[in-house]
């Protein structure tokens, strides 16, 4: 299977996001990828009001997101905010193309190194894969790298690739945690792990939004052995890969750490 990374810089602007989506999903199509996939927060950047841009899953930013998977014929995963509880928002990934249309709300919040997401984002409960010809994904995002149990819920539930979205707070040390976090992710699970987060805003001139994750890059695809495909910089860029899902029934026979596993 073909796949492609998108790692890009998102803006305060939805629409402008959406142009960002659209080019980059072009591309990806015509590398050949069936699927591509966004960040965490590909609709509007953190740092920046998250309520008055969340809209249901079938309102007009999603439905965009839908008109350029049709139109390109490919399965796009990104990052969006629908309406929540209390007022707040949920953060979700959307995922829709030819044959596909699903969503996941972020179960585990980032509340740590000084940012409360808890105190506008609702949670999500539930656990989300999908199959795209004959493969099975599961969905992550950000925070919930720091839990193996969500990971290997997926691999239970038959995802051979487990996708991660993320727009990684930056921080002494957080780029090497973010890098053994999602080879040790793949080596859990016996998964293959798409992570793709956004772009550092250093790079393009752009500081950090206050103390908001708004990414530092290093987008990567780990194989269910914890070995780098392909790692990125900080930079925007369109990776694209070859993975074969067939590995994972070969890593698995050899590493059966799934079927070896007790509860405790």
């Amino acid at each position: 299977m073909r796949l492609a990374v998108a790692q890009i810089i998102s803006s305060a602007d939805p629409a402008e996001n959406l142009e960002l989506i659209r080019d980059y999903a072009a591309q990806a199509k015509a590398a050949g990828a069936e699927l591509v996939v966004f960040p965490e927060a590909a609709m509007r950047a953190f740092g920046h009001s998250l309520r008055d841009v969340a809209e249901p899953l079938d309102g007009p930013w999603a439905g965009e997101v839908r008109a350029s998977a049709r139109d390109q014929g490919i399965v796009i995963v990104a990052g969006m905010f629908t309406p929540g509880k209390d007022g707040r928002v949920r953060n979700t990934l959307l995922v829709t193309g030819p044959g596909v249309d699903t969503s996941y709300d972020k179960v585990h919040l980032f509340d740590a190194f000084g940012f409360t997401e808890s105190k506008t984002v609702d949670a999500g409960e539930t656990p989300v894969t999908f199959e795209l010809n004959g493969t099975v994904f599961g969905l992550a995002t950000c925070y919930d790298v720091r839990f193996p149990a969500l990971f290997t819920a997926n691999a239970r539930a038959g995802a051979q690739v487990n996708i991660l979205c993320a727009s990684w707070g930056a921080g002494e040390g957080k780029a090497e945690q973010w890098d053994l976090l999602v080879r040790a992710r793949a080596l859990d699970s016996t998964t293959f792990v798409v992570a793709c987060g956004q772009g550092d805003p250093e790079t393009v001139g752009a500081g950090p939004a206050g103390s908001a994750p708004t990414g530092i890059g290093h987008s990567a695809v780990i194989d269910p052995l914890g070995s780098a495909v392909v790692a990125l910089g900080g930079r925007p860029e369109l990776a694209v890969v070859d993975i074969d899902p067939s590995m994972v029934d070969e890593v698995r026979s050899k590493l059966p750490v799934l079927a070896n596993a007790r509860q405790f």
